[in-house]
């Protein structure tokens, strides 16, 4: 067989042969998980743009970014939870928790600037929690945060019970919910892309991201070659806790009600949402990138349902579906590969 040559212009001199197996740069691109997640965001968006009405409206695209703020807030400490080889299920209760104090804090008469400084503070306390468990007492991340998912539940019914507090002054609550000057776009879009950029360029452009990669893939290789991985797994536990509690604060001022169960459930889309995103639940995989792609992706999926008067429990079986899918689908296309690999003879 003729070896594989680029036909050079008239003139010109011929190319040399691309090696069997060697894939372009594009074609290398392209067959990234985060490509076919933006990918998937595209068709979703052109589908839902074409079949259901009102999704391309600006109006809708604002209640989009809204109804995705908290999760995508949530999502960027996580990713880099999960790419350590952990997980942090505890962040709604943590937002839950936050709101209860937040309204009971504004009940007794505390301004709102003090009170959303101490919810902060709040939850970086809860993530400490969550990582002191983790690294010092040795225990696994998924028991930990379901058991404080639970207790930091709890703790919100206790301090604020059943009740709501409603009567945060619209300066806060409508300020929440503003749009940028001229545009549909919120206002918290600014500060997602914010955190996005810092959070990506920590884990991609930096030494210490790169330690989380390593952390991810092998714990104990990292430590011998003498990364901190218990002291950075604590940082990330409390960077978990602060964001899940910023989003809080937003929570409880966008909706305008300080509630014990806000966010209920709302671990299942984080999650759903960074492992769709192509961050490997094992660890030591994954880019912020895909994840943004992610949130987008699942938000976009439940705003064309919620338009299309389908019911809340086929939304959560939807979420549910799309985290089965996300976990099981990479792992069968790597064995898939491996298997091809295994088969090929050597060159």
């Amino acid at each position: 067989m003729a070896p594989d040559v680029t036909t050079p212009p008239a003139g010109g001199t011929a190319l040399p042969p691309r090696p069997a197996g060697q894939r372009s740069v594009l074609q290398r691109v392209l067959a990234t998980r985060e490509s076919s997640v933006i990918g998937a965001l595209l068709v979703s968006i052109l589908a839902a743009s074409l079949l259901v009405d009102g999704f391309a409206s600006g109006r809708n695209s604002g209640f989009l970014i809204l109804d995705i703020a908290a999760i995508a807030l949530i999502a960027l400490p996580m990713t880099l939870v999960i790419v350590t080889g952990e997980i942090d299920l505890s962040v709604a209760s943590t937002l839950g928790l936050t709101s209860a104090v937040m309204g009971q804090l504004w009940v007794i008469g505390l301004p709102l600037e003090t009170i959303a400084v101490l919810c902060l503070v709040l939850g970086a306390l809860l993530g400490a929690v969550n990582g002191l468990l983790v690294t010092v007492a040795g225990l696994p991340s998924l028991a930990v945060t379901i058991g404080t998912m639970a207790m930091y539940r709890g703790l919100a019914y206790v301090i604020l019970g059943d009740q709501a507090v409603a009567d945060f002054p619209f300066s806060w609550t409508g300020g929440a919910t503003a749009r940028l000057s001229g545009t549909p776009i919120p206002w918290i879009a600014l500060l997602i892309i914010v955190l996005a950029v810092v959070f990506g360029l920590l884990l991609h452009a930096t030494p210490f991201g790169r330690s989380l990669y390593a952390i991810g893939s092998n714990d104990e290789a990292a430590r011998f070659s003498g990364i901190p991985v218990l002291r950075t797994k604590l940082v990330l536990f409390i960077a978990s806790g602060t964001v899940a509690s910023l989003a809080g604060v937003f929570w409880t001022l966008q909706y305008g009600s300080a509630r014990a169960d806000n966010a209920f459930g709302l671990e299942l889309s984080v999650v759903a949402a960074v492992l769709l995103g192509g961050v490997s639940i094992f660890g030591g995989k994954g880019a912020l990138l895909g994840v943004l792609g992610g949130v987008l992706l699942l938000g976009t999926i439940r705003n064309a349902l919620q338009l299309a008067d389908v019911s809340s429990d086929m939304l959560s079986i939807v979420t549910g579906t799309l985290l089965v899918v996300s976990v099981v689908l990479p792992n069968a296309i790597e064995r898939v590969r491996a298997r091809r690999r295994t088969a090929e003879p050597p060159s």
